[in-house]
């Protein structure tokens, strides 16, 4: 444990035993144990001493509260020293025990519920929940638009902050303490529901940041971005050419160990290396989840672009091990509409992307028909066409496939085109890719400039999205997408 973890103990006991205030938010990072450190042991904690005769825990979803219950369940089944100390408080002969709650045999109850379930009107025998906590109730679905992020917070204010009972006073001395209240989280988005929290005065605010950013710099972005070590770090470690590139990266850091250090908020489960490539993988869910700052997410996407020249990129070609051509056709030409893109791409052995000719063009149908005909003319390898059927409608698709049987060279090839209808979040779908971006996994064609551009431009209120949407479906399907060769046949003459 670390000493924050003793801290937030300290905080709940002047919540708890000595009963200073009633309404707590935690933002924590994401993957430091705030649900095993603060919502299970204190669950478990107030059901044995009954200092809450009713207590209500909220997940983000039902199977999330079930689960809860059933490790709780087994705590105090299972614990030796809980047993020793309490009796035995599962008691199934005297208590129905279903999925959702637990009737303990000291009569107090645990029941937990999703964040969409109401609270209002639950009660135990009569008594309204002593402690509510909601523990991690927010999820990406809640943070899409305003509307999203407002309903949320609505939700909590006029259902869960009524389920339970006020203080009672009587000649200025308080002889009942009110429902408690313990929320717990992660910053997802800026003026997301925890985000919310931390404006309240009503709540005591405890925030932390999984690292402190070392003084002369101002982020992050700015630390892992402009500090000379960790650049050649992230050189050594996404050198695409190099087999060994994680081993000698490795090394590097450890013989820069100390200069490359930094203050960790859970040094025991943590180092600055495990930081730094959670970092470069994904920038932006490290600055929410492991910094709780939203405050720049609204931003650029992309930060840098590693580029080659198209003869190094093309050297390469019999090493490609798959090689796929993805295309988000656009209706109208005119300044104002989508552009259509096309993208390239293929992948090594050892998982790397390479971009090898990224295009965004204004295309009426037969001139994009004719660029896709173009595009596999020029590169043999693609195996696969990937097409966004939600402007054509299939009717592109149609047209391809009779371009290639026409054609005496193309028609020889083993072609797969898939048409596919856009279904997903394109933002978050967008914003997945960004560490594979940044870190140099994925390698553009330099002469491609008004793609890469795109890409580099663009951020959630971006007028055009056809590049990055175009390359973030590429990176889905190069992985998913199976090779097939052509077969070949040995000469039955050679096996006499």
């Amino acid at each position: 444990m670390a000493d924050f973890h003793f801290e937030l103990w300290l905080t709940l006991e002047t919540m708890i035993i000595t009963d200073e205030f009633d309404r707590l938010v935690l933002c924590l990072p994401r993957g430091h144990a705030k649900s095993t450190v603060v919502t299970f042991a204190l669950v478990i904690w107030l059901a044995c001493y009954k200092k809450s005769f009713y207590t209500i825990v909220q997940g983000k979803t039902e199977a999330d509260g079930i689960k809860f219950l059933s490790d709780v369940r087994a705590a105090f089944e299972n614990n030796e020293y809980i047993k020793k100390s309490f009796g035995a408080l599962i008691d199934t002969k005297r208590f129905t025990i279903n999925k959702n709650e637990l009737h303990l045999a000291n009569n107090s109850k645990i029941e937990c519920l999703s964040s969409t379930s109401s609270l209002r009107g639950r009660k135990h025998q009569g008594k309204r929940p002593q402690y509510i906590i909601c523990d991690d109730i927010t999820g990406l679905d809640d943070c899409l638009s305003e509307q999203a992020k407002q309903k949320k917070l609505e939700i909590f204010q006029k259902d869960v902050l009524y389920a339970g009972d006020p203080s009672v006073f009587r000649d200025g001395r308080k002889i009942k303490p009110g429902t408690k209240f313990i929320c717990l989280g992660t910053v997802l988005a800026e003026n997301d529901f925890i985000s919310s929290l931390l404006k309240d005065k009503t709540f005591l605010q405890i925030l932390k940041r999984g690292m402190e950013v070392p003084e002369g710099f101002s982020d992050v972005d700015d630390y892992f971005t402009n500090n000379s070590l960790w650049s050649e770090f992230k050189n050594i470690y996404y050198n695409a050419k190099n087999p060994y590139a994680q081993i000698e990266a490795k090394e590097f850091y450890y013989e820069h160990e100390e200069e490359m250090s930094f203050n960790i908020l859970w040094p025991d489960k943590y180092f600055a290396f495990d930081l730094a490539l959670m970092y470069y993988s994904d920038p932006r869910g490290f600055k929410s989840e492991v910094m709780n700052d939203a405050s720049k997410l609204g931003e650029k996407i992309f930060h840098q672009i590693k580029t080659i020249s198209e003869k190094e990129m093309e050297a390469q070609n019999n090493e490609y091990v798959k090689t796929i051509l993805v295309c988000d056709p656009a209706v109208e030409t005119g300044a104002k509409n989508d552009y259509t893109a096309f993208c390239v791409g293929s992948k090594l052995a050892n998982g790397f992307r390479y971009i090898r000719k990224g295009i965004i063009n204004k295309l009426n149908f037969d001139d994009y028909i004719s660029k896709v005909i173009e595009l596999l003319k020029n590169y043999p390898d693609i195996s696969f066409i990937w097409i966004e059927k939600n402007t054509f409608n299939s009717a592109d698709e149609r047209e391809i496939r009779k371009r290639i049987m026409e054609d005496i060279i193309l028609s020889k090839r083993n072609i797969i085109i898939d048409c596919e209808r856009q279904s997903q979040n394109k933002y978050n779908k967008i914003v997945s890719i960004a560490g594979k971006v940044d870190s140099g996994f994925i390698i553009f064609n330099e002469e491609d400039s008004d793609f890469c551009n795109q890409v580099l431009e663009y951020n959630e209120f971006a007028k055009h999205d056809d590049a990055p949407d175009a390359l973030s479906e590429f990176d889905r399907l190069i992985d998913e997408v199976t090779q097939i060769h052509k077969l070949e046949f040995l000469d039955k003459r050679l096996l006499f």
